[in-house]
């Protein structure tokens, strides 16, 4: 029970690999806010958990990650309800794929909003927190190997995944007086409905088969072919979440079956 007593919130956590990182917390004790844009799927997730883990460890909080007002009263709910506030995982976030050239600014910023308006707005929500009641803290970015590498098509992507490791390094160096650490987890490729919906989309515009999309574009550059899975990454997020000092912070951690190696 590695986060016994522990609070956190996870953004975008009623399906993929935010579920994946709720429900191993929960496991490991935590008690845990299930923040989503879907207040339905964000409680069947807490009830799910409740069920697997024991009434209580989880909650479904409504949460549009680039709206302040949402951001500071989901936060205030999660705290009066658990009392304290641990662990903040920032993992909310959409994908659209263009060309440079032809990408629409409309759907630019709103990439962009939710990777890095989100990360800020939940951090700052957090970090309130977390230095007024003095139990230190870990806030978690996810941000992906375009956080390292670039790729085709994904320009605001990439871009704001760049952007996570920056602002990370910047809340390890304000956060260490209070006890608070900061890292990003880096997954490859991982088959959620974000990636699903991206193997069409990519083949179209490329014009290559999906096969191929999966093989020549998403797992080339990996060490044996395969996906990452969302417990891959969920492990990495309760090993940050759960180390003892800050020994281990403004660091970045690559998940991806060797595609990037640093």
């Amino acid at each position: 029970m590695k986060l016994q007593n522990k609070a956190a919130i996870v953004t975008g956590a009623a399906s993929g690999i935010g579920k994946e990182i709720a429900t191993t917390y929960a496991r490991e004790g935590a008690k845990v806010a299930i923040a989503d844009l879907n207040l339905d799927a964000a409680n069947a997730t807490a009830t799910e958990l409740e069920g697997l883990y024991g009434k209580g460890c989880a909650m479904g909080v409504a949460m549009d990650v680039t709206n302040e007002a949402q951001v500071e009263a989901g936060t205030d709910q999660v705290v009066a309800k658990f009392g304290r506030l641990d662990i903040l995982v920032s993992n909310a976030g959409i994908q659209t794929i263009a060309p440079l050239d032809q990408f629409d600014f409309a759907k630019w910023r709103q990439l962009i909003s939710i990777h890095l308006d989100g990360a800020f707005l939940t951090t700052r929500a957090a970090l309130r927190y977390m230095y007024k009641l003095g139990n230190g803290g870990s806030v978690i970015y996810m941000g992906s190997v375009h956080s390292k590498e670039a790729s085709k098509l994904k320009a605001p992507y990439v871009a704001a995944k760049h952007a996570l490791i920056g602002l990370a390094k910047v809340v390890a160096k304000e956060g260490a007086e209070h006890n608070v650490r900061a890292n990003v987890i880096c997954p490859g490729f991982v088959r959620t409905p974000l990636v699903e919906k991206q193997i069409p989309e990519q083949a179209k515009t490329l014009g290559i088969s999906e096969a191929d999309v999966i093989k020549n574009v998403m797992l080339k550059e990996t060490v044996d072919g395969e996906f990452t899975t969302v417990q891959d990454v969920a492990d990495t997020a309760l090993f940050f979440a759960s180390f003892g000092s800050n020994a281990l912070t403004g660091q970045s951690l690559i998940v991806s079956h060797g595609w990037f190696m640093q």
